[in-house]
């Protein structure tokens, strides 16, 4: 995140996730609890799914209730570190 962006952001606030990976019957829920380990009140009413034209992939956009850029930086490095992800933006 950069200096501008840093300013940018008053905690808390809601901001948007998207996560990658192959479609496979375990992405959703496994992001879910991954991301909330991080994120506590996320409900899993704040996850968009959607599927490439292929059907091939899955893209999800985890909206959670940030309170701090550690917070966000400790969700990218362990959706990033995860095998299911392809990447998380």
């Amino acid at each position: 995140m950069s200096e501008e962006q840093k300013e940018l952001m008053e905690f808390p606030c809601r901001f948007p996730i998207k996560v990658m990976g192959e479609k496979h019957p375990d992405f959703h829920p496994t992001i879910f609890e991954v991301v909330r380990v991080h994120a506590p009140d996320l409900d899993i009413t704040d996850i968009v799914a959607r599927d490439s034209s292929s059907g091939r992939y899955v893209s999800l956009t985890v909206t959670v209730t940030a309170i701090s850029r550690e917070q966000l930086d400790d969700i990218y490095r362990a959706l990033s570190g995860h095998a299911l992800v392809k990447f998380a933006l």
